[in-house]
């Protein structure tokens, strides 16, 4: 798939937000954000295209995570290696499923939690993607939204983090058109 960039903003502290429509396990970031399940069970959707691209390591590593910590409540992350993939990490953020209850404060927790993660870890960069918005049925023009209060939010706070990049890279026409609006929407 050949990766487009749609959309950028700048934040207060120079950090910037790209909105691309592409592949995210290609993407030359420091990390890629997992949109994955509390056991960190990589078997559908962007967790299986990760775990295929990055080799067996994604998963032995998940599953010592797994077994170190137990399970990835909703709304946090874990970190791995990136294994075979350009990305050196691989940010394992657990939103909510579709019909859970407080399914926004999770996905803003699962977000402002992997960027905790980055930024714990010296990252300059780290590329998303529709988190929630796949299997777990989270409607992709909230899950839009939410991500683009949360990102505002959390730079506005953290004027001072490593992290100089953030891309939004959503894999389909229909996600990406959801967070071009919602994009625009806050910041044109």
């Amino acid at each position: 798939m050949e990766r487009r960039e749609h959309f950028a903003h700048s934040f207060p502290n120079g950090s910037t937000l790209r909105i691309v429509q592409g592949d995210l396990t290609s993407e030359k970031v420091d990390a890629i954000v997992n949109a994955a399940n509390e056991h960190l069970a990589h078997g559908g959707g962007v967790a299986a295209a990760i775990a295929r691209a990055g080799g067996p390591t994604i998963q032995r590593e998940s599953d010592s995570w797994v077994h170190n910590h137990g399970r990835v409540e909703t709304g946090s992350a874990a970190i791995t290696s990136g294994g075979d993939l350009p990305a050196r990490w691989v940010i394992h953020a657990v939103g909510p499923i579709w019909g859970c209850g407080a399914e926004d404060a999770k996905l803003e927790q699962a977000i402002t939690s992997s960027l905790e993660l980055a930024a714990e870890h010296g990252l300059q960069s780290v590329a998303f993607p529709a988190i929630s918005s796949g299997i777990f049925g989270f409607p992709k023009d909230r899950c839009a939204r939410v991500f683009c209060e949360t990102l505002d939010a959390w730079f506005a706070a953290h004027g001072e983090a490593s992290i100089r990049e953030v891309r939004l890279c959503l894999f389909d026409r229909e996600t990406t058109q959801h967070f071009l609006e919602a994009a625009r929407a806050r910041w044109e």
